[in-house]
């Protein structure tokens, strides 16, 4: 197997690599980082394989509060143009489509919790997707939205967010949900959104108890995730 140099954006503490971490880990791939809130830099381009980048509470317009989004942005657009392989999750999503040239834009509702996502007729003809059922309950944390990007493959839908994910030919894929969480990894998060939790109404106790009962067959099926995306390249 090709060993692979991942790099990683992480813009909040809590909302870190995961899985995407264990599976590297175990199979030998290299694993480095930007956390953008402690003011590291960016690295050289040419120095890494893989791009992924994370979630954040942020909006992909608040430049003016994040002096590093912009530069981040101009990364991520180097990235795809150079062909790189750049995965987006929640908020990574909306920058690859913003980047794209899509609108991105506050939802009618937020949805936050775990809840199945469709897989569209595009994603039953796509080598990553058409192996999976047709609904997967994966976890999700946003309130921001976007359009597809021209030329982008849609793979993934539910009723409240119609745009789920997308990929652009085999190098770029942008992740409304979030695969790369574990149960054990949520505390982290129930902490650190705690009022935006409040603020919705929702009950940590039941977060925790959905999160043990689905989120280590998500854990399974993000390995074989990764892996699979590792074979089309």
């Amino acid at each position: 197997m090709h060993q692979l140099r991942i790099h990683y954006f992480q813009h909040v503490p809590f909302e870190g690599p995961g899985s995407i971490q264990e599976w590297s880990v175990k199979n030998g791939h290299s694993l480095t980082s930007t956390h953008f809130y402690i003011n590291e830099t960016l690295p050289d381009l040419n120095s890494i394989d893989w791009l992924i980048i994370m979630g954040g509470p942020m909006s992909v317009d608040d430049e003016t509060k994040f002096d590093w989004l912009s530069k981040e942005k101009n990364f991520i657009k180097n990235a795809i143009g150079k062909r790189k392989t750049v995965i987006g999750i929640c908020l990574g999503a909306q920058l690859i489509a913003q980047i794209l040239g899509a609108k991105v834009y506050p939802n009618k509702q937020k949805e936050i919790g775990w809840f199945p996502i469709r897989l569209t007729k595009s994603a039953k003809q796509h080598p990553l997707f058409r192996s999976l059922e047709n609904k997967v309950t994966v976890f999700h944390w946003h309130g921001d939205t976007f359009d597809l990007p021209a030329g982008a493959h849609h793979l993934a839908e539910t009723n409240a967010y119609p745009n789920q994910a997308f990929a652009l030919g085999r190098h770029a894929l942008a992740l409304q949900f979030h695969p790369e969480v574990s149960s054990s990894g949520m505390e982290r998060w129930y902490v650190g959104r705690a009022c935006e939790l409040g603020s919705a109404g929702i009950k940590v106790p039941k977060l925790r108890q959905e999160s043990e009962i689905f989120a280590p067959a998500l854990e399974i099926a993000a390995q074989r995730f990764w892996a699979g995306w590792l074979v089309l390249l």
